[in-house]
């Protein structure tokens, strides 16, 4: 029996939402994204509704972690034996999936777990892969990250950040890869991150309910369509889904080519340094952000519009309180970029 998904196209509303998800499907380097707001929002929906969206991934069909057999360097310790073995890795296709960490998961249940009792009686290096290694190039989902503990996340975004989960246990380490798109929801009542921890995530998103009385109609009345008849619901949204899904394949390959020019990135930094922003992750996350903006856009370089669009993501969580303007406001000062663009 096939299990249908709430389409994408059909969440009314929530748009900055659903874009920081897909700036993140295009390029998962940006580092993922924070939703922060109250329950009820669509915030698990959206994430499984994208999973059915994005193309299939070539993969090593018999790899406990999905490895890329068109990626050398990103190939598991196994992958990379056999291949210097003289060995054809065998290839097949799958769709991205939702990985959930659980709220009380253990380290061991995390990162994966080395059997040392194995290692010293026979020198086997035994591993049990955890969550992370699951995450592999999927989307890795955790609810009320700020309920998770501080050392948890950090092990989260260390690998989100570098691409690979390291195990070490009593002088053995262990490494797999562990490249996925990272998306932590949170209710702020319920208590917040670190400000270390969350300026490593990529994007914030703030969501809150929506106001409007004509969308929550349409809110109610499109769930009640969906639980009545899911397939013909489903079918009624496949044509923008699939347009949505197109675009994102096509943005994944067009990214490396959106340029970015040197007036528009120096705007960006002034912006940072205007806003008393520390550090540099805001400048290299807002570059990627608007880069694949652009490339969902089609767009060939990145504009002012396109920074614009993101700036409210990448620095909502990173400006001091003691520098915070309203996001919207300090952006005026970006069209002088594109004369600097321009000239430059």
């Amino acid at each position: 029996m096939e299990r249908f998904v709430y389409p994408f196209s059909a969440i009314v509303g929530q748009d900055k939402m659903k874009l920081a998800l897909i700036l993140n499907a295009i390029h998962p380097a940006i580092g993922g994204v924070l939703i922060r707001g109250e329950k009820g929002t669509g915030k698990s929906t959206a994430v499984r509704a994208l999973a059915r969206l994005l193309p299939e991934l070539a993969v090593v069909a018999d790899c406990p972690y999905r490895c890329d057999p068109d990626a050398p360097e990103a190939l598991c310790s196994d992958c990379q034996d056999r291949v210097a073995g003289g060995e054809a890795l065998p290839r097949g296709r799958r769709r991205m999936r939702v990985v959930e960490l659980p709220i009380n998961a253990s380290e061991d249940r995390v990162v994966g777990a080395i059997d040392i009792e194995a290692a010293i009686k026979s020198g086997e290096r035994r591993f049990e892969p955890g969550v992370l290694a699951e995450a592999n190039r999927n989307i890795l989902y955790v609810d009320e990250v700020n309920l998770l503990d501080d050392h948890l996340v950090d092990v989260l975004l260390d690998a989100a950040a570098m691409g690979v989960n390291v195990v070490e246990r009593e002088g053995i380490s262990i490494w797999h890869p562990a490249r996925f798109i990272l998306v932590g929801t949170m209710n702020p009542e319920e208590g917040d991150l670190r400000p270390q921890l969350l300026d490593r995530f990529g994007l914030t998103v703030d969501v809150e309910g929506i106001k409007d009385i004509g969308q929550r109609v349409q809110i109610v009345e499109r769930r009640e369509e969906w639980e009545s008849d899911p397939a013909s619901f489903s079918q009624r949204f496949a044509d923008q889904d699939a347009e949505i899904g197109t675009r994102i394949a096509e943005a994944i390959v067009r990214f490396p080519h959106v340029v970015m020019p040197a007036g528009i990135l120096r705007a960006l930094a002034e912006l940072n340094v205007s806003l008393q922003v520390d550090g540099h992750r805001a400048d290299l996350v807002g570059r990627k952000a608007s880069q694949a903006l652009a490339a969902y856009r089609g767009v060939p370089e990145v504009g002012v519009p396109e920074v614009n669009e993101v700036a409210d993501m990448v620095l909502a969580h990173r400006v001091k309180a003691g520098g915070r303007r309203e996001l919207g406001s300090v952006t005026q000062s970006l069209p002088s970029a594109s004369r600097a663009s321009r000239s430059s």
